[in-house]
């Protein structure tokens, strides 16, 4: 016998809830309450289940054995760095992004990549035929007998060609479209979505089976689907960049078995992505020689150091409340170093604009910019230029002291890779560690200093 309930499930967390809510009580977004239909069968279940019939007892850590499973790698250096050094056997990897960004191209890049290598790769598609699925193979050169083709997005029948197939990796392209025969709703509702990550996680861990995900994102840049998709998956991967231009970025929000924050940097040609090996050089290759607002900060993407160029633009209002716009930084950090230099400086910044961006696309979130933004505001301001063989790295405290930032060497063996003459620092990390030749390390205390060493006349 069957009985229908009617729930509500928030598209942000997951709640449910027996009533509507403007308001949901799990995550506080309004108007994210949607209604499902829930069928409960007072019957026996049917052969398809979605949890595992096996159980294990609880041991000591200290009697657990266990194998060092060795990472398989891609041709992709900078894919390979992303995921913490290579695709871990048996994981669960979520790759997000806007429409036509690049996602699937990116995965049936690696597909091909792996398969050529003798692994046995399994592409889902649930949102084109295997004859388009064949078309873009073709257009990108991929050709492999061990590369294998499926468009089906009802879950009992992809799990069954899984243990027909008995493959090493496995793409679902995309898990929006995935749908679970036991449970009533839509395809890409909350209970949909949660149920069919929860099958997969189970093959992947029972079957020791990579296991890639194509999430689509909200307008807000999320990844659509409940909240509780990002924490069951091992590892979280952001694909950003413009439609418009041919450069993207892999960035790595969460992972299981590597740092996060890591960023690779491709190039999207007729062919396919191609991965950028060096991107300092690439984000600083139009910058202007000369043009006051300007200046290039040290940044640490993951493990990486990567030089870029931050753009200020400050001019006189004509509005009671002056704007202050950021693009790839936080626009409250933005306000306050422009009230810093209004405190500690005497730089009347009221009735002045601001706009703040970082060239090349790249958002930079980490506190050691904070000094190389705030020179780019007063070179606006006061219309000099910055010397253009320095790189400025800091923090900055409300007192206007500059405070220590962290792995200072890598930043400045970086910038000395790429030409730069003067690193100004804090000096908090001169000492105990050796300078790279052809460049001049300065340690400054405060902003006054800083700004000092920047525009000598100020």
């Amino acid at each position: 016998m069957v009985k229908k309930k009617t729930k509500f499930l928030c598209n942000s967390c997951g709640y449910e809830s027996p009533k509507w809510m403007g308001r949901c009580p799990g995550c506080g977004e309004w108007n994210k309450m949607v209604e499902e239909v829930e069928v409960i069968s007072k019957g026996p279940r049917g052969a398809f289940q979605h949890s595992s019939t096996t159980s294990q007892k609880a041991m000591p850590i200290i009697s657990i054995e266990t194998e060092d499973a060795p990472r398989v790698e891609t041709e992709l250096d900078e894919l390979n760095r992303v995921l913490g050094g290579g695709v871990v056997p048996g994981s669960l990897v979520l790759i997000g992004g806007d429409p036509g960004i690049g996602k699937s191209t990116l995965l049936l890049q690696v597909s091909a990549l792996l398969s050529n290598k003798g692994h046995r790769v399994l592409y889902i598609s649930g949102e084109e035929s295997i004859r388009q699925t064949k078309l873009r193979a073709e257009r990108l050169g991929v050709k492999s007998a061990e590369l294998y083709i499926y468009s089906e997005t009802n879950l009992e029948f992809l799990n069954q060609t899984i243990e027909e197939v008995q493959p090493k990796f496995v793409i679902v392209d995309s898990i929006q479209t995935v749908h679970h025969p036991e449970v009533t709703s839509a395809p890409g509702s909350v209970s949909q979505v949660r149920e069919c990550t929860a099958e997969l996680m189970r093959i992947a861990k029972t079957k020791n089976i990579a296991i890639f995900l194509v999430g689509h994102v909200t307008k807000e840049g999320q990844i659509a689907g409940p909240r509780i998709l990002e924490h069951m998956v091992d590892t979280v991967l952001y694909f950003e960049g413009e439609r418009h231009h041919t450069y993207r970025i892999l960035r790595s929000q969460k992972n299981r078995f590597g740092s996060t924050n890591e960023i690779a940097i491709f190039e999207m040609l007729q062919g396919g992505l191609k991965e950028v090996l060096n991107p300092s050089e690439l984000f600083l290759q139009e910058r202007s020689q000369g043009a006051a607002g300007s200046s290039v900060v040290a940044s640490m993407e993951g493990t990486r150091p990567i030089l870029v160029e931050i753009q200020a633009l400050v001019t006189p209002s004509s509005f009671n409340y002056p704007k202050r716009m950021a693009t790839g930084i936080d626009q409250n950090r933005v306000s306050l170093l422009m009230a810093v230099l209004e405190k500690r400086m005497g730089m009347l910044l009221q009735a002045q604009d601001a706009y703040i961006k970082v060239a090349g696309g790249v958002k930079l979130d980490e506190p050691a910019i904070d000094l190389a933004v705030l020179t780019s505001i007063v070179s606006s301001y006061q219309d000099r230029a910055v010397n253009a063989g320095d790189c400025i790295i800091g923090e900055v405290g409300l007192t206007g002291e500059v405070r220590r930032v962290s792995r200072v060497e890598q930043r400045v063996q970086e910038a000395a890779k790429l030409g730069f003459k003067r690193a100004i620092v804090p000096a908090s990390n001169i000492g105990g560690w050796d300078y790279p030749a052809g460049i001049e390390v300065v340690g400054v205390e405060t902003v006054n200093e800083a700004l000092k060493l920047c525009f000598r006349d100020l």
